[in-house]
């Protein structure tokens, strides 16, 4: 199974946000990145493991798991006028952005953090979220680092 790990600030959306959606679902909006928006379009199906990530905060780090519930799908937000991920450049005829729907799973016993998963980077291997510079609000996660990760909880 394919694993993922998606980023959200919890001031804009937070994983208790998303166990407090109906149904603990909810559409992945707003990625305006082209190679997060193909993993999406082209890679992510329903049933995927998802790290729910916290980022931009006094401790960024993996907070939770979720599940992908749909395939890539076009993201209406783009063609809503004013929504704050309004892009002109995409219509519904011809859309340029994607997103997915998300199924919470469950809190993690604790945040595994960012300084955390930096001092297993050896054992991470090339893990995309501890690239120098890497901003990609999703990501892969491969079969042995979501293992490892979790085994860290």
């Amino acid at each position: 199974m394919p694993y993922w790990l998606m980023k959200s600030e919890p001031e804009a959306f937070s994983l208790d946000a998303l166990a407090a959606a109906p149904a603990q679902t909810t559409h992945w909006d707003g990625v305006r990145n082209y190679q997060a928006r193909n993993w999406m379009r082209d890679r992510m199906r329903p049933g995927d493991g998802v790290f729910f990530y916290h980022s931009n905060t006094a401790q960024p780090g993996i907070v939770g798991l979720a599940e992908v519930t749909s395939p890539g799908y076009p993201d209406h937000t783009a063609w809503t006028p004013g929504h704050v991920h309004e892009d002109p450049k995409s219509t519904p005829a011809q859309p340029l952005w994607y997103m997915v729907d998300i199924r919470y799973v469950r809190h993690l016993r604790r945040t595994i953090s960012l300084t955390e998963l930096k001092t297993h980077a050896a054992a991470l291997g090339d893990f995309p979220l501890l690239r120098r510079g890497n901003r990609l609000s999703v990501m892969p996660v491969g079969d042995a680092q979501w293992t490892y990760i979790l085994g860290l909880e």
